[in-house]
């Protein structure tokens, strides 16, 4: 397997999410810039977390329109796997590879810690390590991730089983009061159509050692590479 990271102007996650990718591919993955126009042949490319151009205009707004995004997009239409990991998350979604929209967290205030959350499919080529329910305890480090759609949308991402996961308490329940950002419908990660795209605020680069507090993030690496390999 063959992996690409993204990186822009104030990425800040790319070598956490290199670090995570090297350690279940065992190569480490290729680093593309933003201004690149063309792409590596890769069977995944990941776009990570962090402030890209400053959060100006709109969270993921101008990186969404570098020129690497237009070639990381159409081969998505083919079927490359490619995953954002919040700001990353943010970006894809401008690009149009996921429906919504991430606006500020409902407090307005940056969160920062780690998370519940429960695994809402495993049929997808990300979740395929975890079991439907599982709940996970993954970090967040957000100002805009609160998830919101249309309810057309909400109801047809619940209908085709393409809400990856949500926020919720240690026992799994939703539950307002352990959701950080006020995210619609408890949203923290969602698929696109062809389940080829996952986007998620939580951060399971930084889930994969016991000195980050958690490993849960692990599994969503290696399902990965078992999956594409």
């Amino acid at each position: 397997m063959k992996a690409a990271i993204v990186v822009f102007p104030g990425s800040n996650r790319e070598n956490d999410a290199k670090a995570a990718l090297t350690q279940a591919i065992g190569r480490e993955p290729i680093m593309v810039w933003h201004r690149d126009t063309s792409l590596p042949k890769v069977d995944l490319v990941l776009v990570p977390g962090g402030f890209s151009y400053g959060d100006y205009l709109r969270c993921g707004a101008i990186a969404a329109n570098s020129p690497v995004l237009r070639e990381v997009k159409a081969r998505s239409e083919q079927g490359m796997a490619v995953i954002g990991i919040c700001n990353g998350f943010q970006i894809i979604t401008e690009a149009g590879l996921l429906p919504g929209v991430l606006l500020r967290n409902a407090n307005l205030k940056f969160v920062c810690r780690n998370v519940g959350l429960r695994v809402e499919t495993s049929n997808s080529r990300f979740t395929a390590g975890y079991k439907k329910g599982q709940v996970l305890s993954v970090p967040v480090a957000h100002h805009d991730g609160n998830y919101f759609a249309d309810p057309k949308t909400l109801d047809e991402l619940e209908a085709e089983d393409r809400i990856a996961f949500r926020y919720c308490g240690p026992e799994g329940r939703l539950d307002a009061n352990y959701n950080p950002n006020g995210s619609t419908r408890h949203i923290a990660g969602i698929l696109n159509k062809q389940r080829n795209v996952l986007g998620l605020m939580p951060h399971p680069e930084n889930a994969i050692e016991p000195i980050h507090g958690s490993t849960d993030g692990k599994a969503l690496f290696h399902s990965l590479v078992e999956a594409v390999s």
